[in-house]
């Protein structure tokens, strides 16, 4: 029985994708731009005048949802041809963002930095997205309070105002991902020099410093956890052509696909100097890849071996490859242990997998994973975009049919994933 307010995994949605399971994959994969760049690249647009031109975009939903943000703000979007974008910043922007728009993407909050930086002010709805436990803001404002912020919070929203942010030494006590691109955005254009310490280290985080230096920024130390960051004037600023880094969390579900359904996928795009950790784990497991000049060449036969993981910050495991892995060893040969070190109320899936058979105990942070030779097909929900693509990963693990529901968590985040596995022999669809 289904508790009060809570969805009903067996209720028909609106849309769904059906997995059956199948046999062997075979064939070539291509791998879209990192959504977790793109909105992050959008966003800074707002720091200049003019045309910018982004190549490499995934098609999903959650480019549309910060397009119309921006749109809100004082940047106007268009797509000229697939896998493109073109924002023109109007140089009329208004530094509000409204509620109704930043409810529905967490990474709403990476206008803050610009705006405050440009205008001086900015009022921010808090922002929305995924539900797997709260990830609060403290870093991104007590970083930019450290450059003459002053910050205000009522009824929904957060008010910032600073007649001009100025250089400051900040060190976190975690490395931020967000933080690290509010407070970098904010300080291009402050006076003086910030740096920042135990800074996240991200491939998105480089994409962005290169797409700042760029427009004409001036960063040093890129790629390490130290960054430094000398203001300059907005006119020093102008607008450029970037092509997006190749998406790190979707070219793992395709290897998550290849281990649990067997076979060999050719995952053309991948950066295997991305995932340096994460191919080594799924070595262990005995996934056998190959770095080639067009990607990543993965073969599988057999189950999966059981492995013990813990996430950690990059270059560590990413929490978003956890669903992943978690299913992986759902179906592998032993038991596993999965410790999530980032987020701990990120396990609101195993219930899902569970209902497909899979032998699975959650303490606290901590998961064990008993493997099964085989899942069972049975009505499933996403409910977070990385969880629905494991959800879909079970179900080519699994005897029967697989119906997902709740998929738009899914094309938050991913560009055509039922096209893209049906092209190399899942039988799935969405209907």
């Amino acid at each position: 029985m289904t508790s009060p307010g809570l969805p009903d995994p067996t209720a028909p949605d609106a849309e769904c994708i059906v997995v059956r399971g199948s046999g062997p994959l075979a064939g070539t994969v291509v791998v879209p731009g990192a959504k977790n760049s793109v909105l992050k690249l959008m966003a800074t647009t707002i720091l200049c005048d003019g045309p910018f031109e982004l190549s490499n975009v995934p098609d999903i939903a959650d480019v549309s949802i910060m397009g119309d943000l921006l749109a809100a703000i004082g940047v106007e979007m268009s797509r000229p041809a697939p896998g493109e974008l073109t924002l023109v910043n109007t140089g009329v922007i208004t530094p509000v963002a409204p509620y109704e728009l930043v409810e529905r993407i967490r990474a709403s909050i990476n206008v803050l930095g610009p705006l405050l930086t440009r205008c001086g002010e900015v009022r921010l709805s808090m922002p929305g997205g995924d539900d797997f436990g709260a990830r609060p803001i403290d870093m991104h404002v007590a970083g930019l309070e450290a450059m003459g912020a002053e910050f205000k919070f009522s009824h929904g929203y957060l008010e910032a105002r600073a007649d001009r942010l100025h250089g400051a030494e900040i060190t976190f006590d975690f490395p931020s991902v967000g933080a690290t691109e509010n407070l970098m955005t904010a300080a291009v254009l402050a006076d003086g020099v910030t740096t920042i310490d135990n800074a996240a280290r991200e491939p998105e985080i480089t994409d962005l410093c290169d797409f700042l230096v760029a427009m004409g920024a001036r960063i040093d130390g890129i790629g390490t956890s130290t960054l430094t960051i000398r203001g300059v004037d907005q006119r020093d600023l102008s607008p450029v052509s970037h092509r997006t880094v190749p998406d790190r969390i979707q070219a793992a579900t395709y290897l998550a696909a290849c281990s649990v359904a067997g076979g060999s996928l050719d995952v053309v795009g991948a950066r295997a100097d991305h995932m340096t950790m994460l191919l080594e784990r799924f070595g262990d497991m005995g996934l056998q890849i190959d770095e080639n000049d067009d990607g990543i060449h993965v073969e599988a036969g057999g189950r999966p071996r059981s492995i013990d993981v813990a996430t950690l910050p990059y270059p560590g495991i990413a929490t978003d490859y956890k669903p992943l892995i978690i299913t992986m060893l759902s179906v592998a040969d032993g038991v596993g242990i999965v410790t999530e070190n980032l987020y701990p109320g990120r396990f609101r899936y195993v219930e899902e997998l569970q209902r497909l058979g899979a032998d699975v105990r959650t303490s606290g942070h901590h998961a064990v994973i008993r493997g099964v030779p085989r899942l069972s097909g049975a009505p499933v929900r996403a409910h977070d975009i990385r969880a629905g693509a494991a959800m879909v990963v079970a179900g080519l693990a699994a005897e029967g049919e697989t119906r997902i529901s709740g998929i738009h968590h899914i094309d938050r985040g991913y560009d055509d994933l039922v096209g893209r596995l049906s092209s190399v022999g899942a039988v799935i669809e969405r209907c």
